[in-house]
């Protein structure tokens, strides 16, 4: 065998990209061959540059900006969507600082991850799976924010206060962005990040112990269509409070996003560039697929841009009170003055994480949501990079890996954990280009510009409505993809119907109701109400357990359940196994200083390939 391929013949999997984990023989193989998403074969893979090879370093550099600039815009919508429930309104230098550390630990996250976990070319980013169950947590009576009151102060202008009702029942004004306030925020940031520090360790375990590939083989489509789906259709109200703002400006954003998206994908759009030809220098173009690129940056640039002039023009009311002023663009500029130009991020920066049960029982619902949506976006990187699928070792290391990144995200503040973003992994077909270096160099651009202190309060400076839109464009795409696993599922079937109808159903009618009734739960413990409370809150850990007990009691074959035509074995069509490069998921460094040969027994861990076969 040719150097760096692992030697052993072996029929590709033919995993499905969303419904990885089960292996099942027997069927028709030749039609399943004839529509593998893989290559049959590793010659002439449809890309310029493969995970192995090395970009010319001006070309690289180049996208490995377009992949910055694709997940720089997706990472700090979240910060600025949990600034509210944090109690962090008013407090913009704050916001920015969040926005700051998220940038820094997806860049760190991507780093790892290309390197030591999985080795395919996938950005990391923070994740909505964890939203959800982080407003369950702050949603208990203990982390509910005060009131705010807004004060016209002669000399200072309009001044915002956190208006807190102290133990003997007297009111204490906070003034927005002081120290006081800072505490009361840090604290629910702080029950956050224990929360996902402690969470993560199950990630952790997962991966790098095996278990998971055990865990998967039980965990239908029935079971993760509604779980992923649950995580987008929970969050509608608070997308849609955001956009109230101005709800022109939201559905503009939202047009815009599937306008570029959906509709111009395929336009390309002329580029001026020089290039040298012998001794002179000769003007030519190049041709970019810029709406199917930056849609999200697109939309935004433009929104933002309309309200902009509608800000200057007055068009928009100067009233806080008055409906269509959240869309202004000059109520959060002195964020631009006062944010530090360099802020680098250290751990324990906003105080040591705090651990409650109940919070950590909630936010294990969004790792294993975070690993199920990981999982998903490894097999579909390795078919759109002409990669091998990845062996049981990569998806086992590259989980335990993310469970590192949540832990050091958590660590820094970040207050949320770390997933693949599908987005970037998109763009690896439209440029065809998959090398590694490319994504490392987005890696450290993360890295580095999230220390620009300046960078997180530019992003403070969007409008909510703006935002808005984004979120309702985000949360039903999320939505989408969750139920794009059913893609193999019978639903015919009333056994199917029955599964996925309780499922969806009861994970927002009961969220729903122990909302409104949040002393309906009376155990005679605190901590076990609150444990109840949180995961009752959580929709997808509702709809999850629903499917998954559902899935695995009702009567019904593999086949009705999407588990046959969902993951099968395959072979070519003349019947021939076909040999495939795995060495790309291989860790270089152990094989250069022969670590196998030393130590061979390290081969049986789950997360490492094994000695490397030599060729003959």
């Amino acid at each position: 065998s040719q150097d760096g391929v692992e030697g052993q013949d072996y029929k590709v999997r033919l995993e499905d990209a969303r419904c990885p984990g089960l292996d099942v023989a027997n069927g028709d193989e030749e039609d399943k061959a004839s529509n593998s998403p893989l290559p049959l074969t590793p010659e002439e893979p449809d890309m310029m540059y493969t995970l192995g090879d090395t970009v010319p370093l001006p070309l690289c550099i180049l996208l490995g900006v377009q992949h910055f600039l694709m997940s720089f815009l997706s990472t700090p919508p979240l910060p600025l969507f949990l600034s509210g429930p944090l109690c962090m309104a008013g407090d913009e230098v704050g916001i920015s600082e969040l926005i700051g550390v998220n940038i820094v630990s997806a860049g760190i996250a991507t780093l790892m991850q290309t390197t030591l976990g999985v080795r395919l070319p996938i950005v990391q980013g923070n994740s909505v799976a964890f939203l959800a169950p982080t407003l369950a947590i702050l949603s208990l009576p203990r982390w509910q924010c005060p009131p705010v009151v807004t004060v016209n102060d002669t000399d200072a202008g309009l001044a915002t206060f956190l208006n807190i009702t102290t133990g003997n029942g007297s009111s204490l004004f906070v003034l927005t962005g002081s120290a006081e306030h800072k505490t009361i925020w840090q604290s629910r940031l702080a029950e956050v990040n224990g929360a996902i520090l402690v969470a993560a360790l199950l990630q952790v375990g997962l991966g790098f112990s095996g278990v998971l590939g055990a865990m998967l083989r039980y965990m239908g489509p029935l079971c993760i269509a509604p779980t992923i789906a649950l995580i987008g259709l929970s969050l509608f109200e608070a997308a849609a409070q955001m956009a109230a703002g101005l709800w022109w400006i939201a559905i503009l954003t939202v047009i815009l996003v599937v306008v570029f998206s959906q509709c111009l994908d395929r336009v390309s759009v002329p580029i001026p560039c020089f290039s040298r030809r012998g001794h002179g220098v000769q003007r030519t173009t190049f041709r970019l697929k810029l709406f199917a690129l930056f849609p999200v940056l697109l939309a935004v640039v433009i929104s933002w841009l309309l309200c902009l002039v509608l800000t200057l023009t007055d068009v928009l009311p100067r009233d806080p009170e008055e409906w269509g002023h959240a869309a202004r663009t000059d109520t959060n500029q002195r964020v631009l003055q006062q944010a530090p130009w360099v802020r680098i991020p250290y751990p324990g920066q906003w105080g040591v994480p705090t651990v409650t049960t109940a919070a950590v029982l909630g936010m294990m619902a969004g790792v294993l949501a975070s690993i199920l949506e990981s999982v998903g976006d490894y097999y579909a990187c390795a078919q759109v990079s002409a990669a091998p699928p990845p062996p049981h070792h990569a998806v086992n290391r590259g989980i335990g890996t993310e469970g590192l990144c949540c832990m050091i995200a958590a660590g820094l503040g970040a207050g949320s954990g770390s997933t693949s973003y599908s987005q970037n992994i998109a763009a690896l077909g439209i440029t065809k280009v998959a090398s590694r270096g490319v994504i490392l160099v987005c890696g450290m651009l993360l890295v580095g510009l999230g220390c620009v202190g300046k960078v997180g309060a530019l992003f403070v400076t969007i409008s909510k409505p703006i935002i808005g839109g984004l979120f309702i464009a985000l949360f039903g795409m999320i939505t989408a993809v969750g139920l794009s696993h059913l893609h193999h599922v019978d639903l015919l079937k009333q056994r199917n119907m029955c599964v996925l109808g309780l499922s969806l159903f009861l994970g927002l009618s009961v969220p729903n109701w122990v909302a409104k009734n949040k002393d309906a739960i009376n155990t005679g413990s605190p901590v076990a109400d609150q444990i109840f409370e949180v995961l009752l809150s959580t929709a997808m850990v509702v709809g999850g357990l629903v499917g998954f007990v559902l899935d695995n009691v009702l009567p019904g074959t593999d086949e009705e359940r999407g588990i046959f035509r969902g993951r099968s074995t395959t072979t070519a069509a003349n019947g021939e196994k076909i040999t495939v490069s795995t060495g790309v998921y291989r860790l270089p460094f152990l094989d250069y200083f022969g670590v196998f040969s030393r130590l061979p027994c390290l081969g049986r861990l789950p997360f490492l390939p094994g000695a490397k076969i030599q060729s003959a």
